[in-house]
């Protein structure tokens, strides 16, 4: 399964430390976001939670009108947990490449407004497991099954 684009960002000036690149803790903190957002689109829920992040590498630095892509896909579904692999792409407008930026595991558990952690719908991971195999990926656009044009 191919990753999928969840979000686009371009670095601005108050990105940048001392050194004239981005910031790692801003990129951290950009790639949970991200992360964080696709696993609540997966899994049905507002309450999705990073409990791990495996170790970040900074591979290359990033200036500031830098384009950063963030991708991400599923690697598994625990009880209540989900696991994601998630890579920042610096973006080439001019030629189209991408460089690795910095890439990860990510794991969120899905929780209850008291913060236990709560099972993730069987229905999830199957409609997970189907769009991979019909679609190749695990978020739809609008026109796609399950979205009416009404």
């Amino acid at each position: 399964m191919e990753m999928e684009l969840i979000t686009t960002y371009i670095c601005k000036d108050f990105d940048i430390g001392i050194h004239n690149n981005m910031f790692g803790g801003k990129l951290m903190s950009l790639i949970d976001d991200a992360a964080g957002s696709f696993a609540s689109q997966i899994c049905d829920s507002p309450n999705m939670v990073t409990i791990k992040v495996d170790e970040l590498v900074f591979k290359k630095a990033v200036k500031s009108g830098a384009i950063l892509k963030v991708y991400g896909k599923v690697i598994r579904f625990g009880n209540s947990s989900i696991e994601l692999y998630m890579e920042i792409r610096k973006h080439n407008v001019y030629t189209g490449n991408q460089d690795l930026v910095t890439h990860t595991n990510m794991t969120f558990v899905r929780i209850d407004e008291e913060g236990k952690s709560l099972p993730i719908a069987d229905y999830v991971k199957k409609r997970h497991a189907l769009r991979i195999e019909k679609y190749g990926k695990a978020l739809l656009l609008p026109t796609e099954e399950g979205f009416s044009a009404e």
